[in-house]
């Protein structure tokens, strides 16, 4: 396969993955109910909120490997338009919002979790 055809593909996938990822969500949050009640309100299509859970989290998981794979696919682009927008001092902002981005995704951990 071109790499124009693995583009297509991942690109693809993300787009069904983020649609899961969005349904899912949705079932979760309006459709299948939560805390007490009965136990037969809380399967939709046979499956159960918690298997749900589960497979809102692994899609989620899956998710975020194609978008790793789109980010690796596409990074000669990433690097031109960085280069354009920063000059000589690309490479450093580069690393720079990718450093950004970890410490917001940490900082939203340790803020969140119980």
């Amino acid at each position: 396969m071109k790499k124009n055809d693995w583009k297509y593909l991942v690109d693809a996938l993300l787009f069904v993955g983020v649609c899961s990822l969005a349904v899912s969500g949705l079932l979760l949050a309006f459709v299948i109910p939560s805390g007490k009640g009965p136990e037969a309100s809380k399967y939709f299509l046979g499956i159960h909120r918690h298997a749900w859970g589960d497979i809102h989290f692994y899609v989620a998981l899956s998710l975020l490997a194609f978008l790793v794979l789109h980010v690796w696919l596409n990074w000669a682009w990433v690097c031109h338009w960085t280069k354009d927008y920063f000059g000589v001092h690309w490479k450093k902002m580069l690393w720079g919002m990718s450093g950004a981005w970890l410490v917001a995704l940490l900082l939203g951990w340790i803020l969140v979790k119980p």
